[in-house]
């Protein structure tokens, strides 16, 4: 991948840098200050390259290596090649696109959920927890939820807030989608009372499992 074309997009995305965006991302876990929807637009104009996502991801710098997750596809990347840029990751969008937008559409998915699920690294563990989620909602052949829930009850309540949170997820989701253990999901959720107070603009859903439980059955209704 030549120099020149990642100079050019860097070039670019320090002509995009907006000082007061980057303030108010930072405060975030966000160290860059591009327009999402900008940064988004200079990614499409890129074209799809897994080389150029390579060299941008290299470059350690946050916009450029958002960039680089828009325009990688997901399906030349190694198993080591995710696992590594999500332990190199040093932004909360870059983590969430790198989950959303490469691991979730991975053929390999599933072999990091595995290999991230009891990590040292909150942070992987919260990836895994994120493919969990998929896995509840498309394909849970396999999956033994009961153990899953098993493990919620236990670890939810004290863990890391990324990983807290991914975690909620998967308990909604195993409300949401599987009847059966609908109850108990709830249950879990109302016992532990994670996210019960997290503020929630008019017209959106809280995260609270048993409330996100509820809304969801009902609008299946």
């Amino acid at each position: 991948m030549p120099d020149s074309i990642v100079d050019e997009i860097r070039a670019e995305l320090s002509a995009l840098e907006d000082p007061k965006a980057r303030a108010v991302n930072e405060r975030h876990g966000d160290a860059h200050g591009v327009n999402l929807s900008k940064l988004r637009a200079l990614a499409k104009s890129a074209g799809m390259s897994t080389d150029l996502a390579r060299a941008l991801w290299a470059t350690d710098d946050v916009a450029a290596q958002l960039v680089g997750l828009l325009v990688a596809k997901p399906r030349e990347l190694s198993a080591d090649e995710i696992d590594a840029m999500l332990r190199s990751t040093r932004s909360a969008k870059a983590h969430d696109w790198l989950v959303n937008y490469i691991a979730k559409k991975s053929p390999l998915a599933e072999e990091l959920r595995l290999r991230w699920m009891d990590d040292p690294d909150a942070d992987a563990r919260a990836a895994a927890w994120s493919l969990t989620s998929v896995r509840v909602q498309k394909k849970p052949e396999g999956l033994d939820l009961d153990a899953v829930l098993e493990r919620i009850e236990r670890e939810l309540r004290d863990a890391p807030s990324r990983e807290q949170w991914a975690m909620n997820e998967t308990l909604a989701y195993i409300g949401i989608h599987h009847p059966a253990l609908r109850e108990r999901a709830v249950a879990i959720g109302e016992r532990l009372q994670v996210l019960s107070d997290y503020p929630v603009p008019p017209n959106c859903t809280s995260p609270f499992a048993p409330a996100w439980i509820a809304e969801m059955v009902r609008r299946q209704g």
